[in-house]
């Protein structure tokens, strides 16, 4: 399994339609056969800053999921309302080993 963190900064004006795009693109990524996770999280400290947290099967399975219809919309939505650049860290799991405890 592969796990994606993505930290996301926001413009202040733009955090509520980011929430709205964001949250669809969780909806249908959850339909994704290869994701086994996606968390949306907003800092309690700056709420402009996101994290994004996608555990999917493989490489193919990331991949695949940016071929999709809702993160390519995702993705035309949101490059605008950003206040930089996104940073991506790519992990992978070592605990839990057995993807039946996710």
């Amino acid at each position: 399994m592969l796990v994606n963190v993505v930290t996301v900064y926001v413009k202040p004006e733009h955090i509520a339609d980011f929430l709205a795009a964001t949250v669809d693109n969780h909806t249908g990524t959850r339909t994704e056969p290869g994701n086994h996770r996606f968390d949306v999280l907003q800092s309690a400290e700056d709420p402009g800053r996101f994290l994004l947290y996608e555990a999917f099967e493989s490489q193919d399975a990331v991949e695949a999921h940016r071929k999709t219809a809702h993160y390519l919309v995702w993705r035309s939505k949101v490059d605008a309302w950003m206040a930089k650049p996104r940073e991506l860290v790519s992990h992978r799991i070592v605990a839990p080993a057995d993807p039946a405890a996710w």
